[in-house]
């Protein structure tokens, strides 16, 4: 992970697509996380925001539609695969082929939004012989929301970093110069004293 933390920083738009891409095919690169680190890398002006989120909705109907043509092309069989087994399970492929019939294409609109339920209806999508339009219609659609809302906390996340350094900073100058007025306050203190203690002492020794 920290290897690809560096890369991203390197390469930040190559990096985003990247990680979009292994988190697709397993790795342990949730959609989610990524989309959120797109964000805080905007408010870091670390990239663009045109740019990154070109980057960021083409990488996930890449993504989206390359699950979707898996289940199209081993169809039923995609339970069986040695990867895709282990995101979907022949029972769970019945249900979903049961929510298909009854609501179609709204299942990948809906069902993006889903996690851990997103990469099983793609696959199912493309079990049930969904044409390819539609689900791209769908799941483009749907992915607007997924990055309005997930690029969207990043970037509110980077900005409240930004705004509490900017905080800290102004503390630290307000501590400065509390300090200081105090120490100025202290200098002027004790040269009042000891002059008033001064003048007191010499006072007593002329009553003498």
């Amino acid at each position: 992970m920290l290897g690809a933390t560096a890369f991203v920083e390197h390469f930040p738009y190559l990096g985003i697509f990247l990680l979009l891409v292994l988190g697709d095919v397993g790795l342990p690169f949730p959609e989610d996380a990524t989309l959120i680190l797109s964000g805080f890398l905007i408010a870091q002006k670390v990239t663009k925001p045109l740019p990154t989120l070109l980057v960021v909705y083409s990488g996930l109907l890449v993504t989206d539609f390359s699950l979707y043509w898996v289940g199209k092309k081993y169809g039923r069989r995609v339970v069986e695969h040695r990867r895709f087994r282990r995101i979907i399970s022949s029972e769970r492929l019945s249900r979903l082929e049961e929510k298909f019939k009854r609501w179609g294409i709204w299942v990948v609109f809906f069902g993006r939004h889903l996690l851990g339920l997103r990469a099983q209806i793609f696959l199912a999508a493309g079990v049930m012989k969904m044409p390819a339009l539609k689900f791209l219609v769908a799941d483009a659609a749907s992915a607007i929301l997924t990055i309005t809302l997930m690029v969207g906390i990043g970037f509110w996340g980077g900005n409240s970093i930004q705004i509490l350094q900017k905080d800290v900073k102004r503390i630290e100058h307000i501590g400065v110069v509390v300090f200081m007025i105090l120490f100025a306050g202290w200098i002027f203190y004790n040269y009042f004293k000891n002059k008033r203690e001064l003048e007191q002492k010499n006072k007593k020794h002329f009553e003498l």
